[in-house]
């Protein structure tokens, strides 16, 4: 029985005594970069800065996924003459399309961004937030959102854009 015993522990031994990953950057760092991406990530909007936006991602594929509350769906659909032409609850797309689309628009765009989690580990993070999705003064849209962001050679980038989004029932005037 000793010999066991012994070589359990001279096991522990070696295993706690072995390097530890190192994470390249405190997670305290990391948090002030992500936050830095998350206030260039509004100002890009605002400033319908295409290439700005563009710089902020992983890739121009990563996952860009909506999904609509059944309440704005269910107005989305009674507002049309034709039910069967209605979207389904979910919306892709690209982040390039959706910079592309706020550009082109005549009126401002921003979005704020409340109650913003981050969980970092100094390599990837979860950043968690409420935002507001503005059309000038009118607040068009709102829910959470949820990033999914790496630290690359060239920083932080965002991985993954998922959000849910409640339409505004009071029609914008114009």
């Amino acid at each position: 029985m000793k010999p066991v015993l012994a070589t359990a522990a001279l096991g522990l031994a070696l295993f706690s005594a072995a390097p530890q990953p190192a994470f390249a950057e405190n997670p305290a760092d990391s948090r002030q970069k992500i936050e830095a991406v998350i206030k260039a990530f509004g100002k890009a909007i605002a400033d319908k800065d295409k290439d700005g936006f563009m710089r902020l991602f992983l890739r121009e594929d990563i996952t860009w996924v909506g999904v609509y509350t059944d309440g704005s769906v269910a107005r989305y659909r009674a507002s049309l003459k034709d039910p069967q032409q209605a979207t389904p609850k979910t919306e892709g797309g690209t982040p390039r399309k959706f910079i592309e689309s706020i550009a082109r628009a005549p009126e401002a765009r921003t979005e704020t961004f409340e109650n913003v989690r981050i969980d970092t580990d100094g390599e990837m993070a979860q950043v968690l937030f409420d935002y507001s999705f503005m059309v000038g003064d009118y607040r068009n849209n709102w829910g959470k959102e949820s990033w999914q962001l790496v630290r690359t050679e060239n920083g932080w980038k965002i991985a993954a854009v998922i959000w849910s989004a409640e339409e505004n029932p009071v029609p914008r005037k114009k």
